[in-house]
């Protein structure tokens, strides 16, 4: 896969001043008990909610923290590691926060030592466990930190304080090696959570979802809307990660992009297919129709679910899955060979 796109590593930083301040303040205050926009932490008596390394383990601690510690144009630092979570649903569930803790802690010390500031940065983290908005595999866990580093660091050179910046550069770029530093982490850390083979599985993962899109080789199941310019639409499974899969559809974007749209989640890779047979049968009956199927499985219980899904054995294997062409007025238009 590509190493730029396993982990994100983004730094945002407050200004000194009463504005900034309660800005500051606030997103402290969010980021201790929120996960997300629409869910609140579940706090456990005796836990503590933030790791303290130096900036304070409350919101009140680390306000004070910061303004003791910031500069003249630097309240405090925010940074967010966010490993993706095509990666993660890899790691077993239990060991994923201590996978994220320990990533947090060897990135930020890492980031410090490659800069050559021997005595690093006091730093404060908590960890979130919200889940993913991706639309092409909404609700998967994307566990990831926020963390806290003052304005200024010490010097031993100095003998005080110095501010604390990053510099982006043509000489030097401090954010790229920010960034390194992550991907250097996640490499090494996948390897000894999940296996030495991890790349090779990510990459079998994807050559099966690239097999999967090309069902968008062959004639459209149907169309989303009543007029001619209504995007087409193809029934299809896409494995959402190792274990398991979701069926929907495929629709190219207004980009001319080829994205996956879910009906139903969560389901076993024969399921998915065998459900995205039975849609491609019934999209004669319309798109609302088949998302009507979709919320229909979505709220069964499990053993309603391998009940049908038992059924649905026996009707593929007597159904061929081939569905007339959709007729539409700009048909014999279409470029078929989208470049996959």
């Amino acid at each position: 896969m590509n190493r730029k796109q396993m982990c994100v590593a983004n730094l945002r930083y407050k200004r000194p001043g009463a504005s900034e301040a309660r800005q500051a303040r606030n997103l402290l205050g969010y980021l201790t008990y929120r996960e997300s926009r629409d869910e609140g932490v579940k706090l456990v008596a005796g836990v503590d909610r933030w790791a303290d390394h130096g900036m304070g383990g409350s919101v009140g601690e680390i306000v004070r923290r910061c303004g003791d510690l910031c500069s003249e144009h630097v309240l405090m630092f925010s940074l967010v590691i966010n490993p993706n979570p095509q990666l993660m649903a890899m790691v077993a569930p239990g060991q994923r926060e201590q996978f994220l803790r320990e990533l947090t802690r060897t990135t930020v010390d890492g980031f410090f030592e490659a800069r050559g500031i021997d005595s690093g940065a006091e730093f404060s983290y908590v960890i979130h466990h919200r889940s993913s908005e991706d639309p092409q595999a909404p609700g998967m866990h994307n566990p990831h930190s926020h963390v806290v580093l003052p304005g200024t660091i010490w010097s031993e050179e100095a003998g005080e304080r110095v501010p604390l910046y990053f510099s982006q550069n043509r000489k030097v770029d401090h954010i790229g090696m920010l960034h390194a530093v992550t991907e250097q982490n996640m490499t090494e850390m996948m390897g000894r959570y999940v296996g030495p083979d991890w790349e090779q599985r990510i990459d079998r993962l994807e050559a099966v979802r690239d097999a999967q899109k090309q069902i968008v080789r062959e004639k459209p199941h149907g169309v989303m809307g009543d007029d001619d310019f209504t995007p087409c639409f193809w029934c299809g499974a896409r494995q959402t990660d190792e274990q398991t899969s979701a069926a929907g559809y495929y629709v190219l974007s207004d980009s001319n992009d080829l994205e996956f749209r879910p009906f139903v989640r969560g389901l076993s890779h024969e399921e998915a297919e065998l459900l995205a047979r039975l849609m491609a049968l019934e999209a004669g009956s319309g798109f609302e129709y088949l998302k009507r199927i979709g919320t229909g499985i979505e709220q069964m219980t499990r053993k309603e679910r391998r009940a049908l899904f038992e059924e649905l054995r026996e009707v593929t294997t007597q159904r061929v899955y081939q569905q007339p062409p959709v007729e539409r007025r700009d048909e014999r238009e279409i470029e078929w060979d989208i470049g996959l």
